[in-house]
């Protein structure tokens, strides 16, 4: 049926030079998926924007590594969990080109028992897993819509499959706040289908980043590792690697998708 609707990505632009992708933001782009995201998504004709809230020295060692291998990249200091750090971000990048891609991988996780979780445990986990993405979207929205004059675009989400697990004891808001992220992409997608934006959600299982290695300590990575149908944790790039191809128009048909990357478990 033919349609004369503008969309964000087609089988035409499959044949579109890569380096038009157009501005990428990945929010906490500066360590583990994050910054695998920003290497392979720059790789793959993204002109990125590394997004970091305190650690300057990862971010800027990822803008290198792009621009060492022909890519191009900026790191930009914004605390997504307020929203003036969300405008000053985005502004920042709106001075590089067109925002064409969002990331929402920001996030975070800690460890509370519901018996004792707080007022202020439950505000964290809302905040920096569903806030974060919520009002990072808007901001890509508004840009990318054509009926605002944006020439569409993607969103993707990093969720998590603690959102289907239940998480692990202790880390329930963190699940929960995971879930509301599925449901938000289902939503939007719905939303902004005909405005030219694809939205799709990852969800990755356990990946060893530095991040969980920390937190997760040894005997519990352990156990958690002996669940896993393939027998091994996922590496950053590997989720990475799903991620771009979810930017890419190889990805045009998808939206409202969330896709699964955790070796079986």
């Amino acid at each position: 049926m033919a349609s004369d609707d503008r969309r964000a990505e087609g089988p035409g632009d499959l044949n579109r030079p890569p380096q038009t992708r157009g501005v990428l933001i990945v929010t906490g782009g500066g360590r583990g998926i994050g910054a695998e995201t920003c290497k392979a998504a720059a790789a793959d004709g993204w002109t990125v924007v590394v997004n970091y809230a305190r650690d300057a020295d990862s971010a800027a060692g990822v803008v290198a590594a792009i621009e060492a291998a022909g890519g191009k990249a900026k790191a930009v200091q914004a605390d997504v969990q307020t929203e003036a750090g969300i405008t000053a971000l985005f502004e920042a990048a709106d001075r590089i080109g067109p925002v064409r891609g969002l990331v929402n991988n920001a996030g975070g996780s800690a460890d509370a028992k519901i018996a004792d979780l707080t007022t202020a445990d439950y505000d964290r986990m809302m905040d920096s897993n569903l806030r974060t993405t919520v009002f990072c979207a808007r901001e890509a929205v508004r840009r990318m819509a054509t009926d605002r004059g944006g020439e569409g675009g993607v969103i993707v989400n990093v969720g998590s499959r603690a959102s289907v697990l239940g998480g692990q004891p202790g880390r329930v808001m963190y699940a929960a706040a995971k879930g509301a992220v599925d449901g938000f992409t289902s939503g939007l997608a719905n939303e902004v289908g005909k405005l030219g934006i694809r939205v799709c959600t990852v969800r990755p299982g356990v990946i060893r980043t530095a991040t969980h290695e920390a937190k997760a300590g040894a005997e519990r990575l352990k156990t958690m590792t002996a669940a896993i149908a393939l027998g091994r944790p996922g590496e950053p790039e590997e989720v990475a690697a799903l991620i771009t191809f979810l930017l890419s128009p190889s990805a045009s048909y998808m939206t409202g998708t969330l896709v699964d990357i955790g070796g079986g478990r």
